[in-house]
């Protein structure tokens, strides 16, 4: 399934003396030769409901991997469903984070009944979520997907989940039960094989890795527009990319926030995801300029060889 478009930054509706300003910040910054400001990555939150109030929320982890991994700037975007308001959104970011969640994903989406009674479920993210992923990749917004993230990227485009892992036989155990310590809860836990020659075995540099395993469901069916990266000893695949994808599209099951400062291979994801982000951000940069100053030559790109002195 090929993916194509662009994104056409300013967004509809804003205003011109805003864009401007910023258009001329912009040109002030780049000319008294500071580094350009960092790219703005959106983090997809859960939506949680304690008594009569609904609350949008984000493991700091996340933000922080994308602070300090990606070196962008991260920006939670509640899960409030706005198909309107879409295109308007993915033109003024850098990159999309889908992060982990202690929900899952629901089974109607897939074409599955509910297995498991008392399942945690976010209907809410669901909607953004899988409207989100396919106008993504449309527009050519760098994508990371993680865990439940993963998951969603799979469902979003045709593919299907296992409920319970351990049902499944076969299976390794991919989650150590919640009354064990966090820090033994997210240490590595099962190897990975890469596929040779993909994504992940280049920007990591090897073929086998550890990883941690903090999960339930699994990649059951997958989808058709997506190719594995990585698979589990068990046969389940734990990474993918999106084929024909215009931009970095990636979804790993596994948890490379966690130690994003220390381990390789969570170093090189999220720096891999920044290096795309800041490439879509250099692009809406110039775009901008070009939209509020059309006729404005860039000194730098210019033939000046028949000017007077």
């Amino acid at each position: 399934m090929p993916f194509a478009g662009g994104c056409g930054w300013p967004g509809r509706g804003m205003d011109a003396a805003p864009v401007r300003a910023l258009a001329r910040a912009g040109a002030l910054w780049h000319r008294a030769g500071m580094s350009e400001p960092r790219p703005v990555i959106g983090v997809l939150a859960d939506r949680r409901q304690r008594a009569e109030h609904a609350y949008h929320r984000v493991e700091e982890s996340y933000l922080e991997a994308v602070l300090h991994g990606a070196a962008a700037r991260p920006l939670v975007l509640p899960a409030l469903d706005d198909d309107a308001g879409m295109a308007e959104l993915l033109d003024g970011l850098d990159g999309i984070l889908l992060p982990g969640s202690p929900s899952n994903v629901e089974p109607w989406r897939y074409r599955q009944p509910l297995r498991l009674a008392g399942t945690l479920q976010d209907p809410e993210r669901d909607a953004v979520a899988l409207a989100l992923i396919p106008a993504a990749l449309a527009a050519g917004v760098p994508l990371l997907a993680i865990c439940r993230g993963f998951q969603e990227l799979n469902v979003a485009l045709g593919g299907s989940l296992h409920q319970a892992l351990e049902a499944v036989p076969g299976m390794i155990r991919h989650r150590l039960p919640a009354a064990r310590p966090l820090a033994e809860r997210y240490a590595p836990s099962h190897e990975l094989r890469f596929t040779r020659g993909g994504l992940l075995e280049r920007i990591g540099g090897r073929a086998i890795a550890r990883v941690n395993s903090v999960h339930s469901q699994g990649v059951d069916r997958l989808a058709e527009a997506l190719v594995v990266e990585a698979v589990a000893p068990d046969g389940l695949v734990e990474a993918c990319v999106v084929r024909d994808a215009p931009a970095f599209a990636l979804g790993v099951q596994w948890h490379p926030e966690w130690n994003v400062r220390n381990d390789p291979l969570s170093a090189a994801i999220f720096r891999a995801f920044g290096a795309a982000a800041r490439g879509r951000a250099t692009t809406r940069r110039r775009a901008l300029r070009a939209s509020v100053c059309p006729d404005r030559v860039d000194a730098t790109s210019t033939d000046r060889g028949n000017e007077e002195p």
